[in-house]
């Protein structure tokens, strides 16, 4: 049998070795649109079961098509209008909030910074650090005042710096996202001048589109894909059936 020598169980450690260094560098992959995802989601959920239920419910009441119509096109874009304002507001609130209390950390910092570097040592200390591990890191971070406030910023309290264009960004997404969504259920009513035939293809075709959507959030948010479909599915068609019957019974009265 043959027996390999020094070297060459040297030569065989060292070719192990470089074959792990030159593999390809790991890659983490992570989903950073979050707050895009969360618009998009606001949007066309209102925007396919408020002016579903809407046009159900002057369906019912025995509305042509074209007042229907009519009707949720103004709807739709009142609706745009409202929530991408309140996507904006919202937005420029957080903003607002988060240089409130950057302005604040940053005076506590510069007038209390024993108290602030304590904190710092508690905050280190609650991940497992003892005194002789972090207590270099805190006075790292009293050296450099920016890291020290970037530091309390995000781990005392948990505020990311905001992007500068996320309000307009926000107010847009939200607007075009349920200008999408409402019009959904008005298709019908474009092309079928019976509304009571009408929303019957509009109940079946914003089914669908609350199906599909529910199952693209459900993926995009990490939900259970199916459940999230009947989900949504099942919101829309308990708003539009409590819109009809709530038209039924007040034109039967």
């Amino acid at each position: 049998m043959a027996v390999r020598s020094a070297p060459d169980l040297e030569n065989g450690s060292s070719n192990g070795v470089m074959e792990k260094l030159i593999e390809p560098a790991h890659t983490e992959k992570h989903f950073t649109s979050g707050e895009i995802v969360r618009d998009i989601i606001i949007g066309v959920s209102d925007g396919l079961t408020v002016p579903f239920a809407l046009a159900a419910g002057l369906s019912g009441a025995n509305a042509p098509s074209s007042i229907v119509l009519t009707a949720g096109l103004a709807e739709v874009a009142a609706g745009a209008i409202s929530m991408g304002l309140g996507g904006f507001l919202a937005a420029k609130s957080e903003a607002d909030h988060y240089y409130r209390e950057l302005k604040r950390e940053q005076e506590e910092i510069i007038n209390v910074p024993e108290t602030e570097a304590a904190e710092v040592a508690e905050i280190l200390s609650e991940y497992g650090l003892e005194p002789e591990e972090y207590d270099p890191v805190v006075s790292a971070l009293r050296r450099k005042p920016q890291a020290w406030l970037d530091f309390m910023m995000k781990f005392e309290l948990g505020l990311e710096k905001p992007d500068p264009k996320r309000a307009l960004q926000s107010a847009v997404t939200i607007a075009a996202s349920y200008i999408a969504g409402g019009l959904v259920p008005l298709i019908p009513y474009m092309f079928i001048p019976k509304a009571s035939e009408a929303v019957v293809t509009s109940v079946g075709v914003t089914l669908l589109a609350l199906l599909f959507f529910g199952y693209v959030k459900g993926r995009f948010t990490g939900n259970k894909p199916f459940r999230s479909a009947l989900e949504t599915t099942l919101i829309g068609a308990i708003a539009s059936a409590a819109a009809f019957g709530m038209a039924r019974a007040v034109q039967s009265s």
